[in-house]
């Protein structure tokens, strides 16, 4: 029962989570869009039937009833097809730019358009009404393209400032974990890395270390009377030094005491600087001839400076940006894994609700101390953020990244306009972009379903 309230709190943690990265998100958007003056009539968590609302001035705030998403609502998003006309207010946010455009879809009082020109009409057109008279002014498609951009920007900006936050309490203040000078595990003998045995042979030759007396829980404080300040500076000093004693002076239940330890010759894997395994040409696991002893080190975690904050933050937005732009071959993986028998990516796209089941996962670990948890969800809330930022930025309408290019084609256009002392073409028409706007709706609607229905029959999970 309290593995299940765990679970459960562990999914709460990242719903409220989730929660506060959209509703900040929108924030971003809010703050600037109302220091250059432009009318927000709305700003809400969630989408679909608001479940509680307060006005504050012009503004109305509120929570909806689907927690996937949030929006402003600003005046003006769309431009006029004739001067004189009135902008239509649009959101932030396309699951709510998708129900307005899907529902609003209407005739008007001029005479009926067919096909994709009746779409662009009907989306430029309708909730017009809502504008007051006389604000035309503080819509905003009225904005020069700097300002659009940075309302724009604000949303996404503020995920990857949260993903600095959370990103530095996990390497400042918990730290990240690394090879001690402490043994975690004597080997009882040596078996070379081609070997696929699991347990000690009656003809395997005892490890150096045992032979030696050495224990989980010594702690290195010396070989040949080198100070040892690292795993990797011993790890070195035994690969160069097969077939000679070496005096290695430990700590053992705050005593010190010193053994003579003979490394044997012994096929090790080949690794990189990340410790992964490195391959040849062939595909095989390359191995090299070094000293060994039998021996690993414990783990413990090390607080990183902050300087190291901006370096981990850009390795995940890379890491993050190379699946977006792979992402039709993911989702043909996800298609392939959900209805046949292939395994998924652990490094895949995954859903809210595979995300969720992670955290409950996490929470609910007994044998994990709680710090360790902690540092787990909140690095996860981090990724999330990274997540938010990167795909936020798709330079696809109705995503943020799609009105931003839409800004710096009016800014371009306009600087040609300028340049060629040609009369200021004025803002870009992208009601225009409706249609592509739907369709990007209908493929991100798409992917979503069928990223969460693998993540119910066969999700994605940290510990096997």
């Amino acid at each position: 029962m309290t593995e299940v309230l765990l679970y459960v709190l562990g999914i709460l943690i990242f719903v409220i989570g989730l929660a506060v990265s959209i509703g900040l998100h929108e924030i971003g958007h809010l703050v600037p869009a109302k220091l250059f003056g432009v009318k927000v009539t709305q700003y809400m968590l969630g989408f679909g039937r608001t479940i509680w609302a307060k006005r504050r001035g012009e503004t109305e705030y509120g929570v909806k009833m689907i927690p996937l998403g949030g929006y402003i609502a600003m005046s003006g998003m769309y431009p006029p097809e004739r001067p004189g006309a009135a902008a239509r207010p649009s959101t932030t946010g396309f699951l709510n730019s998708v129900v307005q455009e899907g529902t609003s879809f209407g005739k008007t009082d001029a005479e009926p358009k067919r096909g994709m020109a009746a779409v662009v009409e009907d989306a430029r057109l309708a909730s017009a009404e809502s504008i007051e008279t006389g604000e035309d002014h503080r819509t905003f498609y009225r904005l020069p393209p700097w300002k659009k951009i940075v309302i724009m920007l604000g949303g996404p900006l503020m995920n990857l400032v949260l993903a600095f936050v959370f990103f530095a309490i996990v390497l400042v203040g918990f730290g990240t974990p690394q090879n001690s000078t402490t043994l975690g595990q004597v080997n009882e003998c040596l078996v070379p890395a081609t070997s696929d045995a699991t347990a000690c042979g009656a003809d395997d030759p005892t490890a150096p270390a045992a032979a030696a007396g050495l224990r989980p829980g010594d702690r290195l404080i010396a070989v040949d009377g080198t100070r040892i300040t690292s795993w990797n500076q011993f790890r070195t000093i035994v690969g160069e030094s097969p077939g000679r004693s070496l005096a290695v002076e430990i700590e053992r239940g705050g005593d010190r005491q010193t053994v003579a330890l003979q490394p044997v010759v012994n096929a090790r894997t080949v690794t990189d600087a990340d410790g992964n395994a490195v391959t040849g040409d062939d595909g095989d696991v390359l191995t090299e001839s070094v000293g060994m002893i039998g021996a690993v080190p414990a783990t413990e975690n090390v607080a990183q400076p902050i300087t190291a904050v901006p370096a981990f933050v850009g390795d995940n937005v890379q890491r993050v940006a190379g699946i977006v732009v792979r992402m039709p071959e993911r989702m043909v993986d996800v298609w392939n894994a959900a209805f046949g028998s292939e395994a998924r990516d652990p490094n895949g796209p995954i859903s809210v609700v595979g995300v969720g089941r992670m955290a409950g996962e996490i929470v609910s670990l007994d044998d994990a101390p709680v710090a360790a948890r902690a540092q787990t969800m909140i690095s996860l809330l981090g990724s999330l953020n990274v997540a938010l930022f990167v795909f936020n930025l798709v330079p696809l309408l109705p995503l943020d990244g799609g009105h931003v290019i839409g800004a710096i084609y009016e800014w371009l256009k306009r600087g040609f306009a300028k340049l060629r002392r040609k009369p200021d073409p004025g803002p870009i028409d992208t009601a225009k972009m409706v249609p592509v706007t739907m369709a990007v709706a209908i493929v991100l609607g798409a992917m979503t379903v069928l990223l969460i229905y693998a993540d119910l029959v066969k999700p994605v999970s940290l510990f096997g």
